[in-house]
């Protein structure tokens, strides 16, 4: 076994990243830990180009990433080369906490972190399975029978991964392919302290926070400098986690001249620290990813947030003071969420000022206790998982109505993306968000044509008193078959034009 093939599939749908797309990093480390093991390695990451069919299917075993939105494509990836008689493996979120269904499409799942054990499953492979079952984190069939092997320890010690060897990416540095990336990802760390009720990234990485060292990191943002790029996302569930640690990698960056336009995930805590502020700032710092979630306080404490409205608002003044842009998300629908609620989220994104947001929907990802809690009490009406992107009413919520959640959280996208909210920043001559802005309606307005057929379907049925059943395992097209169905037996008008 000589030649392996790893794909990160396309997400269903448009997204706000597709501007910027980038790599998940877990196959890139894995194709590189067996690149240095003399294998031949080449990593597909669909939304930077397309699949090379022809070159797949000359790989000795195929591994495929899943995340919940990204699954149904996956099986199918899976289920062509299988059909070659390529070995699949998969890995990631999704198929970690379903991996039984996963195992319908494919010959091995790889749970959890793989960095300690990717290469002994290799060689069980190329043995032909033998040893398999005493490969920690491997599910696979037997006999008939699944065989689940014991549960993988985390990655202690994070140095132990290798710097990221972006040339095994599909095209990478060719006059065809990606020269350079417009935004590179770097992980710092692993875990979150957090545990969110909607979030899997606790159940997937633990609560203890794992960190690399400032050395590591360094080395990672001088091979980003020396490939051109001048961009970087760091790929850290929280970064500011461990604080003392984050300013102590940011001075290492301002004293090695290592210091990039540079954005992050972070939490409402990081500015609570003016001294952490001020490093950020002169260290590059542009944007920061918040998960605001909720300026309902019931809603925030239903989530575990930890946090309260008065956080947030005094975040987003000290994060504007400090001349650091802020990408708001919002996650909208609990049980103690309203109409009212969605109405006086928009307002506040925009009293506030907030450059960028996203208005998601609850949704109920397998790993999380959301998708425990909705799943005991059968609220969730659709396990196809292509419509598990946030943007997609898949449960039934409490004090609305499928239509109205759906519906509204549209409304208050296109009201935050208004042409006046362009407008105000165009006064201010501030271009850059202007651009953002404009490029956040105009994806709006796509996203909504194109899935005009889910709203319109969800109003049928709300209206009709049923509830919106979209059996398991659909995908979109037979959603929109039955949306089809219903035009022609009179339940939603047909269109006269």
């Amino acid at each position: 076994m000589k030649k392996i093939v790893f794909i990160e599939p396309n997400p269903p749908d448009l997204h706000v990243y597709a501007r910027m797309p980038l790599p998940r990093l877990g196959t890139i480390y894995l194709g590189t830990m067996l690149k240095q093991q003399g294998y031949d390695v080449t990593s597909y990451v669909e939304s930077l180009g397309e699949l090379d069919l022809e070159d797949v299917l000359k790989a000795d075993a195929v591994g495929i990433s899943a995340i919940t939105s990204t699954s149904c494509r996956s099986y199918e990836i899976a289920k062509l080369v299988r059909k070659a008689g390529i070995p699949v493996f998969m890995g990631g979120p999704h198929v970690t906490y379903m991996a039984e269904e996963a195992l319908e499409y494919c010959d091995y799942v790889v749970r959890g972190e793989a960095d300690d054990m990717i290469i002994d499953f290799i060689h069980a492979l190329e043995r032909g399975g033998e040893g398999m079952e005493k490969v920690p984190g491997v599910s696979f069939k037997r006999d008939g029978k699944i065989i689940h092997n014991e549960t993988p320890q985390l990655c202690k010690d994070l140095d132990v991964l290798p710097c990221p060897d972006y040339s095994i990416l599909h095209n990478f540095g060719t006059e065809k392919g990606l020269k350079k990336f417009t935004i590179a990802p770097i992980m710092t760390s692993r875990g979150c302290p957090y545990d969110c009720s909607f979030c899997s990234v606790t159940s997937m990485f633990g609560r203890k926070y794992r960190f690399r060292s400032k050395e590591k990191v360094l080395d990672e943002l001088a091979q980003v400098k020396d490939l051109g790029g001048n961009w970087v996302f760091f790929y850290d569930d929280n970064f500011i986690a461990h604080k003392r640690r984050t300013k102590e990698l940011l001075r290492a960056m301002i004293e090695n001249k290592l210091t990039p336009n540079w954005t992050a995930q972070v939490r409402v805590e990081v500015a609570k620290d003016q001294e952490l502020m001020d490093l950020m700032k002169e260290s590059g710092c542009h944007t920061v990813y918040i998960g605001l979630e909720s300026i309902n306080p019931e809603t925030l404490e239903a989530y575990n947030k930890e946090q309260s409205v008065e956080d947030i608002e005094n975040c987003i003044k000290t994060l504007h003071k400090n001349g650091i842009r802020i990408h708001g998300m919002f996650v909208l629908g609990s049980d103690m969420d309203t109409i009212e609620t969605i109405d006086e989220t928009v307002r506040f994104a925009k009293r506030n000022d907030l450059e960028t947001i996203q208005f998601l929907i609850l949704t109920p990802l397998p790993g999380t206790q959301t998708y425990r809690d909705l799943d005991r009490q059968g609220r969730i009406i659709s396990k196809d998982w292509s419509l598990y992107d946030a943007h997609h009413v898949v449960f039934e919520p409490k004090q609305m109505t499928f239509y109205e959640l759906q519906s509204n959280t549209i409304r208050a996208t296109k009201e935050f993306y208004s042409v006046w909210q362009i407008a105000k920043r165009a006064a201010r001559f501030d271009l850059f968000n202007v651009s953002l802005k404009a490029y956040g309606r105009n994806l709006v307005k796509k996203w909504s044509k194109k899935n005009q057929y889910f709203v319109d379907y969800t109003k049928a049925l709300t209206k009709a008193g049923k509830r919106v059943e979209i059996a398991a395992k659909n995908t979109a097209e037979d959603v929109k078959e039955k949306y089809r169905k219903l035009e022609l037996a009179g339940a939603i008008p047909q269109k006269t034009h």
